[in-house]
Parts: C-alpha cells; sequence; structure tokens
C-alpha cells in the first residue's frame, strides 16, 4: 500500500477506471453475442437492425481506447461480411 498521497490517489484512480473499463468490455461482449445470435437465426431484417447497434458498440470502444482501431475495423468487417452473406 502507498504511503504517499499522491500514490494512494492514483490507486483509487485506477481502480474505478479498471472497474468502468470492465463494465464497458463486458457490454460491448454482451451486444457482440447478441448479434452472432440473431446471425444464427438468419433473419435479415433482425441482422440489420443489431448490426448497427454493434457497428455503434465496436466505435464507441475503439474511441474509449477498449480495443485498438484496426481491431476494431476488423470486427466491422466481418459483421458486414456476415449481414451481407445472410439471403
Amino acid at each position: 500500500m502507498p504511503n504517499i498521497k499522491s500514490a494512494k490517489k492514483r490507486v483509487l484512480v485506477s481502480e474505478i477506471k479498471t472497474q468502468r473499463n470492465k463494465a464497458n468490455k463486458s457490454a460491448l461482449k454482451t451486444t457482440l453475442k447478441k448479434f452472432d445470435a440473431v446471425i444464427a437465426e438468419g433473419d435479415k431484417a433482425a441482422a440489420s437492425t443489431v448490426y448497427l447497434t454493434a457497428v455503434k458498440a465496436v466505435d464507441k470502444a475503439a474511441a474509449k481506447g477498449l480495443m485498438h482501431k484496426n481491431t476494431a475495423s476488423r470486427k466491422k468487417s466481418s459483421m458486414t461480411r456476415k449481414v451481407n452473406a445472410l439471403v
């Protein structure tokens, strides 16, 4: 445990940021799982609406630094291919 006041504050701040990042990552994973579930059903109309929310979530995650911008781009490209493959 740190003794210096600023070090104590850094511990508290980093703990808060860690919890926030964990919650955001969990929400992102949930959104992506919902997208995969809709794709598995094969409903193109539902997939296109869930696709928009999933892309928005991935963009937000990249903006917040939860994932690298290239990873976000790769995920969005993969989701687009899955939606376009539905008939």
